[in-house]
């Protein structure tokens, strides 16, 4: 019986993923590559964080989206479960955003982390 839970996100762009993760100073490395778990199982995954207890975290495309995958259970992260992933999800959010923006032209005017976590972000782009 595994160990690994599974838990669904609605990350679809792997190098926003991995953006967000350097963002958020997680030490990464692209796959493929297994994940480690309990007793020498392992997983795939797209993306893989090493933990000093030698149980990893990782990141697998499951056709529509990058799913987490780890053995929660040696969970060994700074945040909780339930706050990686927010944390993760709006560094991903706010990559996408200026990557998309970046492409039609803008540029950031502005950028300021509200007292909430929230980042507010005023875009410009200059008409010739």
């Amino acid at each position: 019986m595994s160990h690994f839970s599974q838990i669904k996100t609605q990350i679809r762009n792997l190098t926003s993923l991995q953006t967000a993760l350097t963002d958020m100073g997680i030490d990464w490395k692209g796959g493929p590559r297994e994940v480690r778990g309990y007793q020498g199982q392992t997983h795939n995954a797209d993306v893989t964080i090493e933990q000093d207890n030698g149980f990893d975290i990782g990141f697998y495309w499951n056709g529509q989206e990058y799913e987490l995958v780890a053995d929660l259970q040696y969970w060994q992260q700074k945040w909780t479960v339930n706050r990686f992933i927010n944390e993760v999800t709006q560094r991903y959010a706010y990559q996408t955003v200026v990557s998309e923006t970046a492409k039609q032209g803008f540029q950031i005017a502005e950028k300021q982390k509200n007292q909430d976590g929230s980042i507010r972000l005023v875009l410009q782009r200059w008409a010739s």
